[in-house]
């Protein structure tokens, strides 16, 4: 994705009101649309990664989402199903089931972000892009645990992750 890639500008209520380069969008803080895909496998255990160094935001942190920004047009549903594919590297995904949005505000100025957080079960053989995926592995829901203390995980996808377990319950 490049930083001409067009998004959807949206207001505080998720309403599309303009549009704008990626690089535009991210220079001005503008409130854009990114969807989050929890992976699992058919043992439950869910695809966590680490960025590449090369990425535009985040980049080198790891996280347990595949995802990305919206492009302009372009549903949550589409783009989640877009997205899974091209970062696992497979295609024929089931449509992943959306869970729960919220505004994403990070600390500091970072930007803020409407966030579709969806899940998907993938029985595929994974091939992550190597210019979005450094490196992976399926880690079960305890490996996770231990280690999210100790990783340094992106902001976005910590707070997807906090607010899908407690929407679990």
């Amino acid at each position: 994705m490049s930083a001409d890639e067009v998004l959807d500008v949206v207001d505080e209520q998720d309403r599309v009101i303009g549009q704008a380069p990626r690089g535009e969008v991210y220079a001005r803080g503008l409130i854009h649309r990114c969807v989050f895909v929890r992976v699992r496998d058919s043992r439950g255990r869910t695809f966590v990664h680490r960025r590449t160094p090369t990425k535009l935001v985040f980049p080198s942190l790891y996280d347990m989402f595949v995802g990305g920004v919206v492009g302009a047009g372009e549903s949550y549903d589409d783009a989640a199903l877009r997205e899974a594919e091209e970062e696992l590297g497979v295609s024929g995904l089931a449509r992943p089931e959306p869970v729960l949005t919220f505004l994403y505000d990070s600390e500091g100025g970072g930007g803020r972000w409407w966030s579709a957080v969806y899940e998907v079960r993938c029985d595929l053989p994974v091939n992550p892009q190597e210019e979005e995926v450094a490196w992976h592995a399926f880690l079960t829901d305890e490996e996770l645990a231990q280690r999210l203390d100790t990783w340094e995980w992106v902001p976005d996808g910590r707070m997807a992750y906090e607010r899908l377990r407690a929407h679990r319950g």
